[in-house]
Formats: structure tokens, sequence, C-alpha cells
């Protein structure tokens, strides 16, 4: 445990004591320990007297006044405690507190902002992107994508284990219809007058695989079965896929195909297990689920008079697959669209005895692209939509990945490109790299002077200084509330806000004055914390770290 954290369970253990509270009352009550912003209101501040004055019947600011009394009584840590308003108790920190978690800053780094021993870590399968081998990644999926490769990165630098992984839609009907969507794009190009079908794929994308194709297997190719044609598209395509989730920075680690479900009989067996649970009954020629017992407004065919199954069949397959790898938190990363389904999943989990709560489902909206004062519209079977991969090669990685990330999922995101290609400050990205890039060159002219510093030369802090290493010690909340939220937005803020901070800092005060070394040697040190903690930030949004710009 990091000494803040330390400070910040020696605050509640006090009031605890004091009012001989009990551990659960204090969970209940939602006691906060927290930063300030503010420079007026002290480093920490405690909402306690507020909470805890329903429970003990008494006056917040008489609670508050007990509180500052205990609190007085350690002086290594707390040079200043305040009441404000209606009881909000205000702590300042001493000097030599802050020295104190600069140098853990300093030697832990991201060890830091890891989980304390005491809490359980735990398995999580994040899946996400998951879009069907049929066509390029359409932009909305570069949304569900940075959401979830950056949450995988926030739960591993807490200490727990992530596992990325593409659910590969390799079976159904739209596979069918993308081999036939090829085999007519094959004909076309060797001279025939044919048409696709009006429910096939009429993006460019497959005149160029048909040539590939044809190229690699010669004219006859057409005389070749449609499994051949669905083997070929759904290969190249998700090949494709690949190297675009290359290019934006995501990388998976696992392929899970949903055909190996039917192959190896796991859809099969897990409706048997729903059968012998009288979950499952046929009805007009097709088998049902009994969804509604578990609150859904009607039951659901899982297979069809005609034997095709539908597509949560497999889904109950997977995610029972899911479970019997043994992670223990799955976290589904869908569009809206998808946000009548998600009740509907969980009940089968439920009829399989499975935690239905252990599934957790982020729900992202949809992502418009604007050009000008025009949206573009998208249809992937029409051929008219903007690819993922197209964003990336007009703004570049790591614009796109911030961009896409620099909103709340759960709203409408406009892709504004015009600001997405700026090199200015109004660029958020540029922003924050160019802070780092900032930390870089100060760093590099204090060793081209000779201007050697270390922990030892930080002290006599400044209340400008105090206000950088509140910034970087907050990450820690920010991370756990990321973690239990998945609100991963919140890392981008926090990152264009620490650069603020910093920009802020770098002009008001001279870094590397030649007229007075100690103080240049006490800032350089604060520069390298921050220089650190972008390091940080930046690995997490994995943006890249330029030299110079």
């Amino acid at each position: 445990m990091n000494t803040f954290d330390t400070i910040k369970t020696y605050i509640l253990s006090s009031i605890t004591q004091l009012f001989g509270l009990k551990s659960e009352q204090i969970k209940n009550i939602e006691i906060s320990v927290s930063t300030n912003k503010e420079e007026l209101f002290g480093d920490i501040s405690c909402n306690a007297s507020m909470t805890l004055a329903k429970e003990l019947k008494k006056n917040p600011r008489e609670i508050a006044k007990n509180i500052k009394t205990k609190l007085e009584e350690n002086k290594e840590y707390f040079s200043l405690i305040e009441i404000a308003g209606p009881g909000f108790i205000n702590i300042t920190l001493t000097p030599e507190i802050w020295i104190k978690i600069s140098n853990e800053l300093y030697t832990k780094k991201e060890e830091f902002f890891a989980l304390d021993k005491g809490i359980k870590r735990k398995k999580y399968l994040i899946e996400f992107v998951s879009a069907n081998p049929t066509g390029p990644l359409h932009l909305g999926t570069g949304r569900g994508g940075i959401i979830g490769d950056v949450l995988a990165n926030v739960l591993k630098l807490l200490g727990h284990q992530a596992t990325k992984e593409f659910y590969i839609n390799d079976t159904g009907n739209q596979i069918k219809n993308l081999a036939i969507s090829l085999k007519v794009r094959c004909q076309q190009e060797l001279g025939e007058d044919i048409q696709i079908p009006e429910n096939g794929y009429k993006g460019s994308y497959l005149i160029d695989i048909a040539k590939e194709c044809i190229k690699d297997h010669g004219k006859d190719v057409i005389s070749k079965p449609n499994s051949f044609f669905e083997t070929y598209a759904k290969d190249r395509l998700l090949e494709k896929i690949k190297n675009t989730l290359n290019d934006y920075g995501v990388k998976f680690d696992s392929w899970f195909s949903e055909k190996s479900l039917f192959e190896d009989g796991s859809v099969n067996k897990v409706i048997e297990i729903l059968k012998e649970k009288e979950f499952v009954y046929e009805k007009d020629g097709a088998l049902w689920f009994k969804s509604s017992h578990f609150g859904d407004d009607k039951d659901r065919v899982i297979k069809k008079k005609d034997g095709e199954f539908t597509y949560i069949a497999s889904d109950i397959a997977y995610h029972k697959n899911k479970f019997d790898r043994n992670f223990e938190i799955l976290v589904d990363i869908l569009g809206q669209d998808h946000h009548g389904y998600v009740n509907r999943l969980k009940a089968t989990l439920e009829a399989l005895e499975f935690d239905a709560d252990a599934l957790q489902v982020i729900l992202y909206q949809l992502v418009s692209v604007k050009l000008g004062d025009e949206l573009v519209k998208m249809s992937k079977r029409a051929g008219t939509f903007t690819t993922l991969e197209k964003i990336i090669k007009t703004v570049g990685k790591d614009v796109a990945r911030f961009f896409y990330l620099n909103r709340k999922s759960d709203t409408h995101l406009d892709f504004d490109l015009a600001t997405a290609l700026k090199k200015t400050d109004e660029n958020p990205a540029h922003y924050i790299q160019y802070a780092y890039v900032r930390t870089n060159s100060l760093l590099k002219r204090a060793n081209e002077e000779g201007l050697n510093f270390s922990l030892k030369n930080f002290k006599n802090i400044s209340k400008a200084e105090i206000k950088v290493l509140k910034k970087i010690i907050s990450l820690k909340q920010s991370l756990i509330t990321i973690a239990s939220t998945y609100q991963v937005h919140l890392i981008a803020y926090y990152t264009v806000e620490l650069a603020k901070i910093f920009h802020n800092y770098y002009m008001n005060n001279r870094i590397i004055d030649p007229t007075d070394l100690e103080t240049s040697k006490s800032r350089l040190v604060l520069v390298q914390l921050v220089q650190n903690m972008l390091a940080m930030c930046l690995d997490l949004l994995r943006l890249s770290k330029p030299e110079k710009m």
C-alpha cells in the first residue's frame, strides 16, 4: 500500500474508532476520502460528517469537529484540518508526506497504482469488435475496439488478469450470402453478365478478392462449390480485419470461431442441457427457449423448423464456454442496437445456473463522421460506408484511438475530421503528446548541461508542485472507477487534465534556471515524475510517445 492510500485508510479507521462503527456500516454509509483540485480546500476532502449525520443522529458540523480533533493528533500526516460549509473536512498534508509520496511515485512507478495486496484479483474475458468477416471493419467498430483494448490495459495495470477475445461469426446466412456474392464477382470478372443478389454484399472490396481468387485458382474457379467461396472470402476478409486492427494498435489474445461450436457439438450439448432443465420446448416444429421464465417479454426461438439455428443458440454455447474456461467476469462490448439482447442472454446464463451478474455488457452508441457539415451514410451491403481503415489512414492511429475514446460510450460520437487533422493544441491527442515531448526536451537539456538531479533534490515543495502531485496520485482512483464502471473515457479525460496542469506549471515556473541550480534540480524531479505518468497514460491509451514534434 502506498503512503497516500495508507493515509486514506488511517482517516477511515480513525472515524470508525471514534464513533464505534463497524466496517459494514462504513461501506453502507459510503464515506469518501479524495484529493482536492483546488488549493483553497486543502489536499484531501472527507464527507464523513454529512454521511454519518443520519446514522449518528447528530449535527454534521458537530461530527466534523470531533473528527477534526481526532485527526489533529497525527502531526506526521496532517499540517492543517479545517471544516467548511455544512461539515466538509478539508485536510492539508505535511510537506514531508508529499516528499515521501513523491519518492514512492519515483521508485514504484506503475506499482504505485496497483490494487492493494489484500484485494482479490479477478480473471476477465473481454470480448469486443467481433465483426462478421463479411467486409472491412466499418468506422463504428473503432469505438468498440478502443473501449475493449483500453479497458484490458487498465485492468492489467491494477493487477487483474484480462484476456482480449474476438468472436468470429463465421457461420449462418451472412457467410452463405458472402460466398454467393464472391462467386458472382468472379463470374463478372470472367465476363459473365450477372448481378449480385439483393441480399448479397455489393462492396467493391469483393472485386479485389475475386481478382485474387481467379489469380490463385484460375478461370475454372467458378465451378467450385459454395463452401470453397465461403472459406476463401472469410479467410481473406478476416486477414484484412486483423491487418486493420493491427494498424489500429489492437491485438487480441485469442480468436474464437463460432463455427467451432457447431463442429464440436457444443451447441447441441447446451440445448440438451436446457431440455433436461425443461427450459427448451418444441412448438410448431421449432425449438423455443423459455426466456419469459426469466423476465423476457416472450420466449425465443433457438432452432427454426427448417433446422437452422438462430444466433442465440451459438451465443448460449459460447458464453458457457467462457465460464468453462474459468473466467470470472465476462465483459461483452456491443453496439447500442444489441440493447434488447442483453437480458435475453442473461436469462440463458441463469437457466444454466451461472451467475448472470458475472456478464457485464458495455453498449456503445453509434459513430458518425463529419465531412464539412454533412454526415457520411454507412451501408456494408451497398458498399457506401466509411471504413475504420480509411479513418486510420486519414488521421493516423494515435488520433483515431484518442478521438474514439474521448466521449462516454453511451453518448453519440461525431468523429470531427476537421479537428482530428489539426496539428495544434485544439487536437487533444497532440496536446498530451506535446506535454510528453516537453518533458523530454527539458530532461535532455538538463543532461546536456550536466545538471544531474535525484530524489534528494526534491525539497521545498511549493503549492504549484503539490497541485501537479495531487493530479498524479488521483489516477489510481480513476483507474478503480474505470474497473467498476467501465467508463474508459475517464483515462482520456485524465491525461488531458494532467497535460494541462503540467503546461500551466511550465509556463509559470522556470524549470532550468542557471542562477538557482537547487530549485532547478527540484523542479526537474517533478518533470521526471510527470514524464513517467504521461508515459504510463500514453501506454494505457496505446498512443505513441514521440521524442519531438
